[in-house]
């Protein structure tokens, strides 16, 4: 058994730490979550919040962008921030003894960010860019919008923010963004590696444990409904889009979902790429993954093709994704649960992927899974009640969507 010591505490202002000694290493990594993602993006402005995150790092507290920049480069830090649906996130890994230093700094990118104004046209300029590589690139823009038909508005819409808003976003909204979203209750912050827990605890107390709580934010959650779209792409590729309902991670069915979507799509023996892509060459790509938000959850499935093999891509792709029903090997769920051991051994190893599965698992399910647990959970799967799953959960009620020359026709 691993030796998984988690220690969890919530502050008076509601914020959550998580501490994960992992006395073996000598690196430590944090994950911050902060309820500031796109769906609090005003109207007409979605990417505010990615843009807020953009300049969080451009000067904070008594340092400007560059001097910023240069003091944690000094300790070694491999950082990143960004923008989600929920939250903005803010990480980094550095040398344990590094930690405290580092953890400083960012609270003053927290609770002190300078948002100079002199930096907004610049920061604009670099999400532009970003939305406008998107736009060159059909395979990301089918997903992107796939993820707006499948998900009720504001929850699909694209966290990095859309090329018709942008223009409209001024300092000021960013500013409010920052005034609204920003507050501790219900930021996550997750710690793992080498440390002194006492230490650092005492110490986000000392840093974050006077932020003020804010209320919170009350976001609708509506209905989607399934549609058969096409996007008009000239060029002789398609590209095919599939979602259909499955289940959140914090329902008890989520490992049953994440076996049946490996078998269908869990590396070269995989069913849609044996069979979609090996046996009868339709395509050069093929894939499904498990997409989840708190409160529900998608199979998302892609495959690129030419245009003239389009419809038979996608026929036969539809076609493997319900065969599954009829039956599911022993071999291929051993397979699955080989891989994901695999990941486990190596999310074990990793600092930064043990801080974001923490801060992850409190998120969707109000607590820490250990290690151990989601082996158990994986180890504990059958044929059966992954057939269960499967025929509770059909892929039935289809979002289609496809980027290419001709409209296709919906499969039978």
């Amino acid at each position: 058994m691993l030796d998984q010591t988690i220690r969890t505490h919530v502050f008076e202002n509601g914020l959550t730490l998580l501490l994960e000694p992992m006395p073996d290493v000598q690196s430590a990594a944090f994950t911050v979550l902060v309820p500031a993602g796109s769906i609090y993006d005003p109207p007409h402005g979605n990417g505010t919040s990615t843009l807020l995150c953009e300049m969080m790092s451009r000067g904070a507290g008594d340092r400007d962008s560059r001097q910023l920049s240069a003091a944690l480069d000094t300790l070694g830090v491999q950082r990143s921030e960004g923008s989600g649906p929920s939250h903005m996130s803010f990480s980094g890994a550095t040398l344990g003894d590094n930690l405290v230093d580092t953890l400083t700094l960012y609270a003053d990118i927290l609770l002190r960010p300078q948002l100079p104004e002199d930096e907004f046209e610049a920061a604009k300029a670099s999400v532009e860019q970003t939305l406008r590589s998107t736009e060159d690139e059909p395979r990301q823009k089918l997903l992107q919008e796939l993820r707006r038909k499948t998900y009720p508005a504001p929850w699909g819409l694209p966290s990095d923010g859309s090329l018709d808003d942008l223009p409209n976003i001024t300092p000021e909204w960013v500013r409010r963004h920052y005034d609204r979203c920003f507050r501790p209750n219900n930021t996550i912050v997750a710690i793992a590696g080498r440390f002194n827990p006492k230490l650092i605890q005492a110490q986000i107390e000392d840093l974050l444990g006077g932020w003020h709580i804010a209320p919170q934010l009350d976001v609708p959650i509506g209905e989607s409904v399934p549609v058969f779209e096409h996007i008009e792409h000239e060029s002789t590729q398609t590209h095919i889009g599939i979602s259909y309902p499955s289940v959140p991670y914090n329902h008890p069915d989520y490992f049953a979902a994440w076996a049946a979507v490996s078998v269908l799509s869990g590396g070269s023996s995989s069913r849609l790429f044996t069979e979609v892509r090996e046996k009868r060459g339709l395509c050069y790509s093929v894939s499904a993954s498990l997409s989840t938000l708190k409160h529900d959850g998608r199979v998302m499935c892609y495959a690129g093709t030419t245009a003239e093999r389009a419809q038979e891509t996608l026929d036969v792709t539809v076609a493997e994704l319900r065969r599954i029903a009829d039956g599911i090997q022993e071999d291929e769920l051993d397979r699955c649960k080989a891989r994901a051991k695999s990941s486990l051994i190596m999310a074990q190893e990793s600092t930064s992927s043990r801080s974001s599965s923490m801060a992850s698992d409190w998120h969707h399910l109000g607590r820490v899974t250990t290690l151990d647990e989601i082996r158990d959970r994986i180890e504990a799967l059958t044929v059966d009640t992954v057939l269960d799953y499967v025929h509770r959960y059909p892929a039935n009620n289809l979002t289609i969507l496809t980027l290419g020359p001709e409209r296709l026709k919906m499969p039978s």
